[in-house]
């Protein structure tokens, strides 16, 4: 079974009102879906560009913009849930800072939106120091797999994917992709978590599509500086390329980029490759291992 994926290096901008942020979002699926786009992969916090909608002086304040934010929330998910219907395909938006009914706390969630319009949540897990010290995000309390039709499918959002049990969770789930959206603002943000994704492809034999925000925006405190590329990754292994790069656009550059991923090749080589890292960690040896500190003049 073969799988269209784009992820998106997306670049931010200003919208001047939420019209025009709705309709940049449907040029953007569009033009994937030209392309033959099954499954779209937005980035981490993109949404926040939605700042620059804000009244001036709400602006320039973290908290209070997240309180400002909350009443976008909803237009924002119809917008990508009709967007998924129109098209039949499946959309991970772009990651928000929900404020939760119950705690009041702020959570970084994300949806994968599906073409019957249903979409499930997606919280990341584990926090940068921005978050939880600058912008009071708080860390979620479930991780979740989906089952579609194109494969099950796991989010690690960010700093989430430098991780490896958290990952592998996903995988002992039945993950054969995972999807890794990203905001990054500096180069070696974007390495670590451009490194991190080939390592969770390689140690578990899935395929990770990472998407990264672009560009500048000073006058956002959260998104005022992005680095990255997006890239689609597979296992290091025969039938795929030897340096796990399936496929990968140019740095800092916006736009799609898009793989045919083959999940018969990827349950191939988790039976039988060179290697079977899939298989292989969990073996008694991992557990059973001594180990001990010694001195060593």
């Amino acid at each position: 079974m073969s799988l269209r994926v784009a992820a998106c290096a997306y670049p931010v901008e200003a919208p001047a009102d939420f019209a025009a942020y709705a309709q940049k979002q449907a040029r953007w699926v569009e033009a994937a879906v030209e392309q033959g786009a099954q499954l779209l992969v937005f980035p981490e916090y993109a949404a926040v560009e939605l700042t620059s909608t804000l009244d001036a002086a709400v602006r320039g304040e973290l908290q209070r913009e997240l309180a400002a934010l909350q009443p976008l929330l909803p237009n924002l998910l119809q917008t990508f849930s009709e967007l998924a219907q129109k098209h039949g395909v499946y959309i991970l938006s772009p990651s928000f800072p929900e404020r939760d009914a119950e705690s009041g706390r702020y959570h970084n969630r994300a949806r994968l939106h599906g073409p019957s319009g249903a979409a499930g949540v997606i919280e990341k897990l584990q926090m940068t120091r921005f978050e939880s010290e600058q912008w009071g995000i708080s860390a979620g309390q479930t991780q979740r797999v989906f089952e579609t039709p194109h494969g099950i499918i796991g989010v690690a959002i960010c700093y989430d994917s430098e991780f490896p049990l958290l990952v592998r969770k996903q995988v002992e789930l039945g993950a054969e992709l995972v999807l890794v959206p990203s905001n990054t603002d500096t180069l070696a943000g974007y390495h670590r978590v451009a490194l991190s994704c080939r390592a969770r492809a390689l140690e578990n034999q899935v395929y990770v599509v990472h998407a990264p925000t672009v560009g500048a925006l000073p006058e956002s405190l959260a998104l005022d500086e992005n680095h990255g590329a997006a890239a689609i990754y597979g296992p290091v292994d025969r039938g795929f390329a030897d340096d796990g790069v399936i496929a990968r656009g140019a740095f800092d550059t916006p736009g799609w980029v898009m793989a045919d991923l083959d999940l018969a090749a990827l349950a191939k080589v988790r039976s039988d490759g060179q290697v079977r890292n899939h298989r292989d960690w969990d073996q008694p040896a991992h557990a059973s291992a001594a180990t001990t500190r010694n001195p060593l003049a």
